[in-house]
């Protein structure tokens, strides 16, 4: 890790506990070396950092192309390993750049939803995520972000105090899933992350949104899962 990124990662690992009292659960599931796919649930712009902030390892970060236009902010992101992707669009550049630096041993953080959610719940994923896996034969770790939507939702400008989590799931193996689609392999991983607010909206009543159903479960049913160990 150069000391560029570790001096950022330190002052963004104490913004976030200072102000969103951040929490990461399951860094053990995060492979030490070679190419990994972090997979996450999209809640704010702070959630490249979020994800980065408690691993030992540099994060590449696929970030919408729009996002390099202002010359100082893009230059920021690109020292701290993020590169652009066309939205809403086949951007084969995109790819074959993920493709390249996984292959290289490199660490990638993908959001599939694509955008913020505007009300807190796992929507929808691309399956281009799902594509990228399984050519880069690489394990995929689902990760879930829980928390920063009721602290700064899509709708408001800055960010207040809040509780928010990281969890870091078992890694997928692709290869395990020979006969999946992309779109399959993607809602495979989409269960996962699901699975994972699920829980924890289950043991902690005040994590609920108003999706969360009366009866205990969300809209998309889930199975239980014993809490995580917290790591960080």
């Amino acid at each position: 890790m150069r000391l560029y990124y570790r001096i950022c990662r330190f002052a963004c690992q104490w913004t976030c506990i200072l102000l969103f009292k951040t929490r990461c659960y399951g860094l053990h599931n995060v492979p030490r070396q070679g190419g990994v796919l972090l997979v996450s649930n999209h809640q704010s712009f702070m959630d490249p950092v979020l994800v980065g902030m408690g691993l030992p390892r540099e994060c590449s970060f696929m970030a919408r192309d729009s996002l390099f236009h202002n010359r100082w902010f893009g230059r920021l992101i690109a020292s701290l390993n993020a590169f652009p992707v066309r939205r809403n669009e086949a951007d084969i550049g995109a790819i074959k750049e993920s493709l390249r630096r996984l292959k290289q041993g490199g660490m990638i953080v993908l959001f599939p939803e694509g955008t913020r959610t505007p009300d807190g719940r796992i929507h929808e994923m691309l399956p281009g995520v799902g594509a990228i896996a399984k050519k880069a034969r690489v394990p995929v770790v689902p990760v879930l972000i829980d928390g920063v939507y009721q602290t700064w939702p899509k709708d408001r400008r800055l960010p207040r105090p809040g509780n928010v989590i990281i969890e870091y799931g078992p890694p997928i193996d692709p290869e395990a899933y020979p006969d999946r689609s992309a779109d399959e392999f993607i809602e495979f991983i989409r269960d996962r992350i699901t699975e994972m607010q699920t829980r924890w909206h289950r043991l902690l009543p005040e994590r609920r949104l108003k999706w969360y159903d009366m009866n205990g479960e969300p809209r998309e049913a889930a199975s239980p899962m014993s809490r995580p160990r917290l790591v960080v």
